[in-house]
């Protein structure tokens, strides 16, 4: 199972089916993004295709009498984009189409745009299902961002899911027992949506399976940990410390960068630096540009000293035709080179290493006074002092010696923003309000919740990577048989019963997921062989929109849990 692949086979059916020559391509915003993930401009140009359009932003003059030109139309079947296709074909500037919508097309929109077309230039329409992000091989998103609003799930995002769901498991050609968290009701709900159209479009999910894969709906909430911790693996470290936007980061703020590096992109299927560098940790990264840009200085004959970060962009700067011959290379050495800065100039070795204690290991009076030092620097960062707070009052809100009122103080006394301040309870209003197997905030199952998500790896030699994420786990469940019932139950009991060994795995997380879960995930693939596991989110979440989208998910919320911490944040 290989979400890239998939989609990138579609638009090869797409570009290459029709009749030869040169076309347009025409789409709307979300299908711009899906092409972007996994198609560089230069690949979509070689498939004849000779202009991008928007169909939302068509000028009605604009390539006129074109009528020579073949036009490919994908779109997601929206109301909106049926209405400006309808308004396109009733006029239109090319001599035919091919229309391939990114789902399921209801008869009823066929039929609107058959009316429009009376110069009969539609010779195609199909639907190619690629309703979704394809981030790396085993990843997806939705591209939601702040999908619960007021701790509730509202219907347009819950169909807009249900949608993309739907979309990756007919791209895959799976049809899935769906399996859910319980107590979630944000789970149940797309559970049961996601049924109800399995079960309506029954002839199109009609795949002649042996066996069942399984689809795992969770909950971000069950797990508010990992979206905070600072991350070392390349793609992970780069999302929390730069942000990935659809494959693409902006550089434009550092000083001296070249304006061909003012925004990159990093694409694990168009970049094999990316690719083999993606799940390494930071070091190992650092290692192999160097032994890279050695191998070319042996090629020309250099003899400029490379030992840093500092040395590696000084190289690339003296030497032109490395950019020329290694343009790729170039712009990881910028990457890398700008990591290195961030974690030097705010002391993210020591913020990381405490972080990790406080998620791995039990010492109360050890992390706090950590805490309270870390706080206290100038170098840190303010989110990440907020950030060790709030895992600290994630982790002792109820242990006996809890100092949450004073750490608070200590950062509202260093300048913190309000938006920081209170995301410290809105974290732990979030965490807590949750409809778990048992409550956050019960004394007596805390510690049985907080080991759940608190969770260390032993034997690992890496003190900044001992936190596993509560995902891992669950799945490791799945993996084994061991997946309680009557936690994870499935939308079909009564119907069908699952005995048996699970190849095929699809884990969704509302709320948003993590590239610490996509390592995970990518992990337990290598682990597990014969067992294929795909990841899903509604968003990819770094710690700064975590923290929106939790402020977001309990905005209007009466703050129950956190009441006696309000009058410190004012």
């Amino acid at each position: 199972m290989n979400v890239i692949a998939a989609v990138k086979a579609y638009v090869t059916k797409m570009t290459d089916e029709n009749e030869p020559g040169m076309k347009i391509l025409l789409m709307d915003k979300d299908t711009t993004s899906t092409i972007s993930m996994v198609c560089g401009k230069s690949e979509i140009q070689q498939k004849e295709v000779y202009l991008l359009e928007r169909i939302d932003n068509i000028n009605a003059n604009s390539n006129v009498g074109l009528n020579y030109l073949k036009c490919i139309v994908l779109l997601r079947p929206t109301p909106q984009n049926v209405d400006l296709l309808s308004k396109e074909l009733r006029n239109p500037r090319y001599g035919s189409y091919y229309i391939y919508f990114t789902n399921i097309v209801a008869k009823a929109d066929i039929k609107i745009l058959a009316e429009s077309d009376e110069q009969e230039v539609v010779k195609e329409v199909q639907e190619l299902y690629m309703d979704y992000l394809a981030v790396n091989p085993h990843l997806f998103s939705v591209g939601l961002f702040k999908c619960i609003d007021g701790l509730s799930f509202p219907s347009h995002f819950l169909i807009r899911t249900v949608q993309s769901l739907s979309a990756v498991l007919l791209s895959l050609k799976k049809t899935p027992l769906i399996r859910y968290q319980r107590k979630s009701k944000f789970c149940k709900e797309l559970a049961q949506k996601l049924d109800e159209l399995i079960n309506k479009e029954s002839s199109l999910f009609a795949f002649g399976q042996n066996s069942y894969p399984v689809l795992l709906i969770l909950d971000r909430r069950d797990d508010p940990v990992t979206p905070l911790l600072n991350q070392w693996t390349y793609q992970a470290m780069v999302h929390e410390l730069l942000t990935i936007n659809n494959n693409r980061v902006n550089l434009s703020n550092i000083p001296g960068v070249s304006k061909e590096l003012s925004e990159v992109v990093l694409s694990a299927d168009q970049d094999s630096f990316y690719a083999k560098n993606i799940f390494l940790n930071f070091g190992e990264i650092g290692q192999n540009i160097k032994e890279l840009m050695e191998h070319f200085q042996a090629k020309a004959k250099s003899h400029q000293k490379v030992e840093s970060i500092a040395d590696m962009k000084a190289f690339v700067e003296n030497y032109p035709q490395f950019k020329k011959l290694s343009g790729n290379v170039a712009k990881h050495v910028t990457v890398i080179g700008e990591l290195s800065s961030i974690v030097a100039k705010h002391d993210l070795l020591q913020v990381s290493e405490i972080e990790q204690e406080i998620a791995s290991q039990n010492d109360h009076s050890s992390q706090l006074q950590s805490i309270r030092k870390l706080v206290n620097e100038k170098n840190v960062r303010d989110s990440d002092a907020t950030k060790l707070v709030m895992l600290y009052a994630l982790k002792y809100r109820n242990h006996a010696g809890n100092e949450v009122p004073a750490l608070i103080k200590l950062l509202k006394k260093r300048g913190i923003s309000n938006f920081l301040l209170n995301s410290i309870l809105n974290v732990l209003e979030y965490a807590g309000s949750h409809a778990c197997e048992n409550d956050l905030f019960n004394v007596e199952s805390a510690v049985k919740i907080t080991k759940r998500f608190f969770k260390g790896l032993s034997g690992v030699d890496n003190v900044y990577t001992q936190h596993k994420p509560l995902l891992h786990e669950t799945v490791e469940e799945l993996i084994k048989g061991r997946l309680n019932e009557d936690l994870y139950p499935n939308t079909s009991i009564g119907n069908q019963h699952f005995n048996g060994r699970v190849q095929d795995i699809f884990v969704f997380m509302i709320g948003g997921t993590t590239y610490e879960e996509s390592y995970s995930v990518f992990t337990l693939n290598a682990t597990y062989q014969g067992i294929n596991i795909i990841l899903g989110g509604t968003t990819i979440h770094n710690s700064k929109t975590f923290l929106e989208e939790v402020e977001n998910a309990v905005k209007n919320i009466p703050k129950k849990h956190t009441k006696h911490l309000s009058h410190l944040v004012v």
